[in-house]
């Protein structure tokens, strides 16, 4: 095959060879933000591409970081940005695996506390996990004198917009229990908004509670093996019929890596061709796990891949 792919480590790749390697993948997951939409807007043909390979037979997954909203919400997103088929099923948001992993591998007695939105709290509904219900005024409240829950048995954090001290110091207080879990959401240091601002992500938030407890979260996200193994165990995925695609070598390239899968990287997000360049010559092993196999410029070229010959 004259187009076919000849070797692996920050290959840029297109028309055929991006065609040869899709014919050898079953499985292909996506990171959604810098992927398939930036913000409100959808990747120009991205809604093309989903609907090709599910066309193919491919099994075709979501994994994000983002537990800002529910997997129903993503749906939502997804029809009003033109994705015509995507269902539930096919979306895993780091709130909905951190409830799964709360109800099906943890198996939590008690209650939650959770730093987080209202996609960690709907996805920890659903599943059935009891969590603190978050307090609408805490305004004039003070660590000295608020009530604390004796049943909380586990502490979730998620991006909040509205974190502040007494959060913090409340999750330090359940932390000193040593049997009480800590666990995060996803590691994001920060996010990309509109005019070059940005905000900071459940990473951030995540590194004041282990520096003020001297204990590390386990991290649920990417780029733990968890959202890999989340979706394995309820459709039979092959990591070596796997292709993970997204725009963060620091977690979705890293994602892809750590379980076994090959990666790609597209430029329309976060992450640039020179940085993934640097890790590639970089003399630390791992650094170069943040290396992509492959690059394109954006997963549009996956349909001019198909109408080459």
């Amino acid at each position: 095959m004259a187009g076919a792919v000849s070797s692996k480590g920050c290959q840029k790749i297109r028309g055929s060879q991006i065609r040869d390697l899709l014919d050898a993948k079953r499985y292909v997951l996506f990171d959604c933000d810098g992927v398939i939409w930036n913000g409100e807007t959808a990747v120009p043909g991205a809604p093309e591409v989903v609907s090709l390979l599910k066309q193919q037979g491919k099994l075709v997954f979501f994994v994000t970081n983002n537990c800002t909203r529910p997997r129903e919400n993503y749906v939502q997103k997804f029809s009003r940005l033109g994705f015509n088929d995507v269902a539930q099923e096919d979306i895993f948001s780091s709130a909905y695996c951190s409830a799964v992993y709360l109800r099906d591998v943890a198996k939590v007695q008690g209650k939650v506390f959770v730093i987080g939105g209202n996609g960690v709290f709907k996805e920890l509904r659903d599943a059935g996990v009891p969590f603190v219900e978050e307090e609408t005024d805490v305004s004039d409240g003070s660590i000295y004198d608020c009530p604390l829950d004796s049943e909380v048995s586990a502490v979730l954090v998620g991006y909040d917009e509205k974190f502040n001290f007494l959060k913090l110091a409340k999750a330090c207080c359940y932390l000193r229990n040593a049997e009480c879990l800590f666990l995060a959401t996803d590691p994001d240091p920060w996010h990309p908004l509109r005019g070059g601002r940005v905000t900071p992500g459940s990473g951030s938030l995540t590194a004041a509670l282990e520096t003020a407890t001297e204990r590390k979260a386990t991290v649920i996200g990417k780029p733990s093996r968890f959202m890999f193994e989340c979706i394995a165990s309820q459709f039979g995925v092959d990591p070596t019929q796997s292709l993970m695609v997204g725009d963060r070598l620091e977690t979705d390239i890293l994602f892809g890596a750590n379980c076994g899968l090959d990666t790609m990287l597209t430029l329309t997000g976060v992450s640039r061709m020179d940085e993934a360049e640097g890790y590639k010559d970089s003399d630390s092993p791992e650094k170069k796990k943040f290396v992509p196999d492959y690059v394109v410029d954006t997963i549009a070229d996956f349909l001019q891949a198909q109408e080459e010959d």
